[in-house]
C-alpha cells in the first residue's frame, strides 16, 4: 500500500544541505514528494511511497549530512495522493 508521510526535520537542518541530503536518500528509496525549508528553520518533507521505505529514509535524516542536528522529527500519516512522480526541492 501506497502511502505519504510529511514529516518536519527541526533543529540544526538549514544551511547544512538537509534538503540535497533527503532528496538524494529519497529518490535511492523510490520516493516522491518534496523537500523545503520553512522559516522557523526547519525543514518540511512531504514522502510518498510504501511505509517501509519512508520510515528508512526518516530515519537516515535522522541523522543526516555531516553538519545536520536533527533535534525534533514531527511525523503525520496519511494515503497517498499519487500527485507527484519525482522528488524534488522546492524553493
Amino acid at each position: 500500500m501506497t502511502r505519504q508521510a510529511n514529516v518536519v526535520f527541526s533543529g540544526g537542518v538549514q544551511g547544512v544541505w538537509f534538503r540535497a541530503f533527503t532528496r538524494e536518500q529519497a529518490q535511492k528509496a523510490g520516493l516522491t514528494g518534496w523537500v523545503r525549508n520553512l522559516p522557523n528553520g526547519s525543514v518540511e518533507a512531504l514522502f510518498e511511497g510504501s511505509e517501509s521505505a519512508i520510515q528508512g529514509v526518516i530515519e537516515k535524516c535522522r541523522q543526516g549530512p555531516p553538519a545536520a542536528s536533527v533535534e525534533n522529527i514531527e511525523t503525520r500519516w496519511q494515503e497517498a495522493s499519487g500527485a507527484f512522480t519525482t522528488f524534488e526541492i522546492r524553493y
